[in-house]
């Protein structure tokens, strides 16, 4: 199957976004308690910008791992190899692309940092849909009957 063939290498053109988000489960071995005080994973998920294809998903976590963390901890930071990867302010330190922050003491960022920031936003909306399209789904929305 094609989703299960792992990726050798990306195109030089090819962007990616991650993000991470918290999977509530009553495996107390693999999860702690996250900052929603509920017992989680953290998956690290890695899409391509253009097909919104879910081309990695890292290995679970516990809850308590902040992002940064979670993607040296996952695996997801291997699989990407040199791909351009752009992702939200959680991953400071990480080498990804992230949004443009104000220096302490400035008042607002010059208009070229906050058109760069619209366009990030915009571009990274896109794995927030997808992680909704994937939390419709009953085993990772926590329902109360799993």
């Amino acid at each position: 199957m094609l989703a299960l063939r792992p990726r050798s290498r990306f195109r030089r053109d090819t962007v990616l976004i991650v993000d991470g988000t918290l999977v509530p489960t009553r495996d107390h071995s693999v999860a702690e308690q996250s900052k929603n005080y509920r017992y989680s994973t953290n998956h690290q998920v890695v899409i391509d910008a253009d097909s919104r294809l879910v081309v990695s998903v890292g290995r679970p976590v516990p809850g308590n791992r902040n992002d940064c963390k979670a993607w040296e901890l996952s695996g997801a930071k291997n699989s990407v190899g040199n791909a351009t990867v752009i992702t939200d302010g959680g991953y400071r330190g990480t080498g990804l692309i992230i949004p443009h922050r104000r220096d302490p003491g400035q008042a607002e960022l010059p208009a070229w940092k906050e058109a760069h920031n619209t366009s990030h936003r915009k571009v990274r909306a896109r794995v927030e849909h997808t992680f909704a399209r994937m939390k419709t789904w009953k085993i990772l929305s926590g329902g109360d009957d799993l």
